[in-house]
């Protein structure tokens, strides 16, 4: 391993915290393969619970969940356990929510979909050192695509609306939201 990225150590503890069930479980046992002791949860209820409960050495949290926000847990888990190393992941990836999510806390902030790879360097990158550069980066296609995608959701799919705040033609955004996402 680099330099900059640090072992697991002894407390193996790790909180995973995720409403996309499928997603949850595929990370659940690709951090256990990993060497951590996980214990995953679907919403923000449970995820203050267990960090009040018994405060992991470990988390990643995306950050929109069905009952809330994400940085709800992120700050619980930091007033009972300062050490822990978060992660948060999330979908809608904004320089405003990332800030957010540092200044709580957070040791890094990842957009999906991020690989176990991506975050076990996030989680073990040493104090002031940089995790290396993704293996596989999404492509400007696909970032222009998901901050289509986010700006739609948070006009409640409103097509026109989107269009305005975008300065795009109406058009235009609909054949780009008729398409697959590009790789």
């Amino acid at each position: 391993m680099d330099d900059a990225i640090r072992e697991i150590g002894p407390d193996r503890t790790l909180l995973l915290v995720d409403d996309d069930e499928p997603f949850l479980r595929r990370l659940e046992r690709a951090m256990a393969k990993r060497g951590f002791e996980v214990e995953a949860v679907l919403s923000v209820t449970e995820g203050i619970a267990r960090a009040t409960a018994r405060p992991p050495a470990y988390a990643v949290v995306d950050l929109r969940l069905e009952d809330g926000n994400g940085l709800d847990v992120v700050e619980r888990l930091r007033e009972k356990r300062p050490d822990a190393r978060v992660v948060v992941l999330t979908g809608y990836g904004a320089i405003a929510t990332a800030v957010a999510a540092v200044k709580i806390g957070a040791t890094d902030y990842l957009s999906k979909p991020a690989d176990a790879n991506d975050i076990v360097q996030a989680l073990l990158v040493g104090d002031g050192g940089l995790p290396p550069p993704p293996e596989n980066p999404m492509s400007a296609d696909r970032v222009r695509w998901e901050h289509i995608q986010r700006v739609y959701e948070l006009c409640e799919r409103n097509v026109s609306e989107t269009a305005r705040r975008l300065n795009m033609h109406r058009r235009t955004l609909q054949r780009i939201l008729a398409k697959r996402s590009p790789r």
